[in-house]
């Protein structure tokens, strides 16, 4: 798209120049501020991306500029436009409008109530509208008119209909007629490219058979899109389907293969849930790896130049109405995960993947199985392994790793080379003989993950706030079964000495040291129980000077973030481990102030996190998924570091001025 074209781009909520996301079920374009909103409401709802800084398939991508110019807009402000709208009071946001509660307002009403979406005459059977939605859906297809299909989809016209006269799919029909646009956006509306028309032919079939094979390609990456997304999310690459390799299944190379009695029980739980059970936490586990990567690209392309607002990250995974409360509590609990367990997780589910489509043989005619040994989380040290135990125990593979490692082409190890099985029997020992010391360095210092997590009890703190304190309590148990995931969702427990809040606990001294980051003064005194408690607090102006020193490093970090210089992360988290140290030494030992002994904690725990991250990237030649993972947990702790300085300076100014 041509610069002068993109200069006419305004936001479709309010209006503001140049917007840089799209909502891509939408079809329209918007700004940053109204993004920050749009989040907040679901992918069910608004499914965002940036224009530039996301990952876009070209076709996709087109689809949504091509809905955008020709004025998709209108079908989710259809009433907007009837100039009797302005008489009743119904007006769109503008640029001006405070984020909360103007524009919040109109973006819900807009999107989550359709409020303003054309309305179809009320029949007696709501059926039978929607079928014959859907059938003008399906005769609309094979034209280039995408903005008439987004108005049928919005009115109620199904993606998946079949045509019970013409025996098919409208997206039969689109591949038929090499569609590619409407094919991306029946795909986005949930169109499925494996399905069977009356003849036993896919959309697939029908797009090779008539010549177009770019489209049937994008079809079959449409076919693999949830595995697809997942493997991406953890070393950057995507399977070649054009050459039959469907899957690449990483492994962790800190996992032991050697699973105990308790994982292979779980394993067994995770094989035994019927496949619909199965593609619910899968699709679960998607809008998670969506929400991160959302979130990591939304903090690396913001202007730093003031305090991470409440806005900028989405914490968990917004409400779906559609779901059970309990299927919504366990999707919120995904975002608890660390990033190495979560990509443990994540491993698992492409693991159980590839078993139910392929079954347990590797030697499909279809596809060939790269075994990558990433790193991620391998570089953690033992004294931080003590106590940041998974929520979410590791499911290995259902092949045989010797087995696995050898039966396809294309294997790879950390430099991307071919792997033998001695090399990865060499692996699968060393990294056995290290979860044996692991387990035993757990064992010396389970007392201490005691005394802190009845020190979390005492402190109450967390940043979701009452939203936190509403998600259950788990078991210290992995349940794959169908019953207990009925009463809570997909809530992953797992075995786990992991404190039950939303942040890594305070490290102990030993973790500190190994950081080489100095123990600051708000730590010692977490772990003092006795002193009287004191009520004052620090000179405002103090403590802002402080704040701003802190921001200021924060900016430093994100640019360099921004800008892939993973060589500065060191040095800048060794400057706000500083200012954070000076900061925390202004308030006094024992607070009286709850919030203010959560926001201590929170900010001193979050450095100290940040200085232990930013150390994997120094290290000598990391993975790229390595410095992927890394660089998200940096962003995360540089926000919870901003978080935690803002309530400070909150709590102290409140208090100051009584």
């Amino acid at each position: 798209m041509s610069k002068r074209v993109r200069s006419r781009e305004v936001c479709a909520d309010c209006s503001a120049p140049e917007p840089r996301w799209a909502s891509v079920n939408r079809g329209v374009l918007i700004c940053d501020e109204c993004c920050s909103i749009h989040r907040g409401l679901g992918r069910h709802s608004s499914q965002v991306r940036h224009l530039t800084h996301s990952t876009w398939p070209p076709s996709q991508l087109q689809m949504v500029q091509t809905l955008y110019g020709n004025g998709a807009n209108s079908i989710w402000e259809h009433s907007l436009l009837d100039p009797s709208s302005s008489v009743s009071g119904k007006r769109k946001a503008n640029p001006q409008d405070r984020v909360h509660p103007n524009k919040t307002e109109f973006i819900k009403a807009k999107y989550q109530m359709l409020a303003y979406v054309h309305r179809m005459p009320c029949r007696e059977d709501d059926s039978v509208t929607a079928k014959d939605l859907s059938k003008q859906l399906h005769s609309s297809v094979r034209t280039g008119n995408l903005e008439t299909c987004l108005r049928l989809l919005s009115l109620g016209a199904q993606a998946n209909f079949f045509h019970p006269e013409k025996g098919n799919t409208p997206l039969h029909i689109a591949a038929k007629a090499g569609q590619m646009l409407q094919a991306e956006l029946l795909a986005v509306y949930g169109a499925d490219p494996g399905a069977l028309d009356s003849s036993g032919k896919t959309p697939i079939d029908y797009a090779r058979q008539a010549g177009h094979q770019e489209l049937a390609e994008r079809l079959v990456e449409i076919q693999y899109e949830l595995t697809d997304r997942l493997t991406f999310y953890l070393c950057g690459r995507r399977p070649d389907h054009r050459n039959g390799q469907h899957f690449i299944i990483p492994q962790m190379a800190d996992s032991s293969l050697d699973l105990s009695e308790f994982a292979k029980a779980a394993k067994k739980k995770l094989q035994s849930l019927s496949n619909h059970q199965f593609e619910e936490l899968a699709m679960d586990v998607y809008d998670e790896v969506d929400r991160r990567e959302t979130d990591a690209v939304w903090l690396a392309t913001q202007n730093h130049s003031t305090l991470v607002t409440d806005t900028t990250v989405v914490p968990f995974l917004p409400v779906n109405p559609e779901y059970s409360s309990t299927r919504n509590q366990g999707r919120q609990k995904l975002a608890r995960f660390s990033a190495h367990e979560f990509a443990t997780l994540v491993i698992d589910i492409l693991t159980d993947a590839k078993r139910r489509q392929w079954g347990n043989s590797c030697d499909s005619p279809k596809e060939n199985v790269e075994l990558i040994l990433q790193g991620i989380g391998s570089r953690h040290n033992s004294e931080s392994q003590e106590n940041d135990q998974p929520d979410y125990d590791s499911v290995a593979s259902d092949e045989d790793p010797v087995q696995e490692a050898t039966c396809g082409d294309k294997s790879s190890d950390l430099s991307d080379g071919p792997i033998t099985v001695q090399e990865f029997m060499e692996v699968k020992s060393a990294l056995t003989a290290s979860e044996a010391k692991i387990q035993q360095l757990l064992k010396v210092n389970c007392h201490l993950s005691e005394e802190l997590r009845l020190m979390q009890t005492k402190i109450g703190r967390g940043p979701l706030g009452t939203a936190a304190s509403s998600l259950p309590t788990f078991p210290s148990s992995l349940s794959w079964s169908w019953d207990e995931r009925s009463r809570r969702g997909c809530s992953l427990e797992g075995q786990s000495t992991m404190l039950e809040n939303d942040y890594d606990t305070t490290p102990n001294h030993s973790e500190l040291e190994d950081a080489g980051s100095p123990l600051p003064a708000s730590e010692a005194v977490e772990t003092e129980e006795e002193g009287e408690e004191d009520a004052t607090l620090p000179c405002t102006e103090d403590v802002i000077c402080k704040t701003e020193q802190i921001t200021k490093n924060i900016q430093e970090l994100l640019r360099a973030a921004q800008e892939t210089k993973h060589e500065s992360f060191l040095p800048c988290s060794e400057k706000i481990c500083m200012a954070v140290t000076e900061m925390a030494a202004l308030f006094p030992k024992r607070p009286s102030s709850e919030t203010v002994r959560g926001s201590l904690c929170l900010l001193t725990s979050s450095a100290s996190r940040l200085h232990g991250e930013c150390q994997k990237a120094a290290e000598h030649n990391p993975c790229p998924s390595d410095i992927q993972l890394v660089t998200q947990q940096v962003i995360q702790c540089a926000y919870d570091i901003a978080k935690a300085a803002k309530q400070l300076v909150t709590v102290t100014t409140k208090e100051n001025n009584n």
